[in-house]
């Protein structure tokens, strides 16, 4: 099972994310998997597995380490594909500490082998404990997203506990469901089938974004205009389903150059959305400018990271994306949009002519 490894721009659009089921799940892929995913470039914290939207996943595994602080424990899960950061924070009855003298005396003595409410809720307490306390070689599962910490991946749990199989059920069971849902679901891409008006209109716009995607890929556009795209556009508006039938009057609606103006600027505005295009300076000739092609900016984005790096403030940690997003809208463009801007920051760092020091920290070789 390996991760899908594809490019930013063939990411579907957010807007369609929840027509896929395997979005609000809980995914059970293996630690390989969810350490390998693609991220998100729209969203960041939602990660991508063959083009299936995930953010939160369900994992068994045995622990191999374990840190304890106050408020949390951090658990080293291995599944036997790799090993993965879990963070599982504590109850408010996990942080109490056991007080003997509060344990209500005079109830004990006044059961006289009756029931104990206090005795049987510290029996309860510890049974929670003991189920959320593990050891090194214990089993453990845990369901919550995914997140990224210190270019670290990692599980933020809602849900943990400790797992007792002295004979192995439980995993001779995960180990033949799992492979089952990767043949049934997650090894299939995602594929959505619009029926209704409305989802024929979504899939129309997704068309038309891959379309004037395809468009800056192949033509190496730097800069364009929207008569430029437009005409590419025609097929789907002439393609769109008729709605009324051979005994229905014609509705009057927008004409066809509407609804291809209408559809070129939906498709515009998810690209600017997405920080894939942007208008350096806006006017009423309208220039956007591709941002993974714009030399200037990328050059402008450099040299504002390398400059303000020998400054003191920035010199162990780097500069903060905010701080590098200000300065690009003073000395730039102020229409320079942080989707842009961390599409501009990726290039850069997979060139290595930056490289991120910490968590949205940047600095120059």
């Amino acid at each position: 099972m390996q991760a899908a490894t594809m490019d930013p721009v063939e990411e579907p659009p957010s807007m369609l994310w929840g027509l896929d089921p395997i979005f609000s799940a809980f995914a059970r892929l293996y630690v390989r998997d969810i350490l390998q995913m693609t991220e998100s470039i729209q969203v960041p914290g939602i990660y991508f597995y063959n083009l299936h939207p995930i953010y939160k996943v369900d994992v068994l595994g045995t622990v191999v380490y374990k840190r304890e602080r106050d408020d949390f424990f951090c658990y080293g899960v291995d599944d036997g594909t790799g090993v993965i950061n879990c963070l599982c924070w504590k109850n408010d009855l996990m942080k109490e500490e056991a007080d003997p003298d509060k344990s209500g005396g005079k109830l004990s003595d006044g059961a006289q082998g009756g029931f104990n409410p206090v005795a049987e809720l510290k029996k309860l307490k510890q049974a929670q404990q003991s189920r959320c306390r593990l050891e090194i070689g214990e089993l453990l599962r845990v369901r919550g997203p995914v997140k990224t910490s210190r270019q670290q991946r990692e599980i933020m749990a809602s849900t943990y506990y400790k797992v007792n199989d002295p004979v192995m059920a439980v995993q001779i069971a995960w180990m033949m469901e799992v492979p089952q849902l990767y043949r049934q679901c997650y090894d299939k891409p995602l594929q959505l089938q619009p029926n209704a008006t409305s989802d024929s209109a979504v899939s129309s716009l997704c068309k038309a974004t891959n379309i004037i995607k395809d468009f800056f890929k192949q033509r190496s556009v730097t800069r364009f205009r929207p008569y430029d795209v437009q005409d590419l556009l025609q097929p789907l508006i002439s393609s769109q389903p008729q709605t009324a039938s051979a005994d229905q009057e014609p509705v009057a609606g927008p004409s066809a150059c509407q609804q291809l103006r209408q559809l070129l600027k939906e498709a515009l505005q998810i690209l600017q959305d997405d920080g894939m295009v942007y208008r350096k300076v806006k006017s009423q000739d309208e220039v956007y400018y591709v941002t993974a092609q714009d030399k200037d900016l990328l050059i402008a984005v450099k040299d504002i990271i390398r400059e303000d790096s020998k400054r003191e403030k920035y010199a162990e940690r780097g500069c903060h994306i905010l701080h590098i997003l200000s300065a690009v809208r003073q000395h730039y463009s102020l229409n320079v949009s942080k989707a842009a801007l961390e599409l501009v920051l990726k290039s850069l760092e997979c060139n290595s002519d930056i490289v991120s020091t910490s968590d949205n920290h940047y600095t120059v070789f």
